[in-house]
């Protein structure tokens, strides 16, 4: 099994960070390699249906929602990556005077693809999604 652990700090309160992050169907507000997203059922156990500029699916569910912690995660039910076993979590943390801190983790099976390659890929996905979550909440 493989993971991929990162952290951000970012300048906005940690509610208007966890509300742009527990809006499960939302993820195209900050990253920019989405283009719609589509979603049957709320809350735990929702999917989503992510589709990219390219035309590509990937298919999420919301696999638990905690909001005193402010944590969620989620798995890929379906995806053109080269992984399986998909299970994430984001959570965030107030750090005072209007900070936050953003932990984005996983953990997964590479498939058809080297260990390193994969992880490679996770690491832009949440590398896109911290700078678009900085750049969403900037004010």
């Amino acid at each position: 099994m493989a993971s991929v652990s990162m952290k951000t700090e970012i300048a906005a309160p940690a509610d208007a960070v966890w509300d742009a992050i527990r809006d499960f169907n939302g993820l195209p507000k900050f990253v920019a390699a989405i283009a719609t997203s589509t979603m049957e059922g709320t809350g735990v156990g929702a999917v989503r249906t992510l589709t990219f500029g390219d035309g590509g699916q990937v298919v999420e569910r919301l696999e638990s929602l905690d909001e005193p912690a402010r944590t969620l995660s989620y798995s890929i039910v379906e995806s053109p990556l080269p992984l399986t076993d998909y299970l994430s979590t984001m959570a965030v943390r107030d750090l005072g005077g209007g900070r936050c801190e953003l932990a984005w983790s996983s953990t997964f099976e590479p498939a058809g693809a080297p260990e390193a390659e994969v992880r490679q890929i996770v690491e832009g996905v949440y590398t896109g999604g911290f700078e678009g979550l900085k750049a969403l909440l900037a004010g």
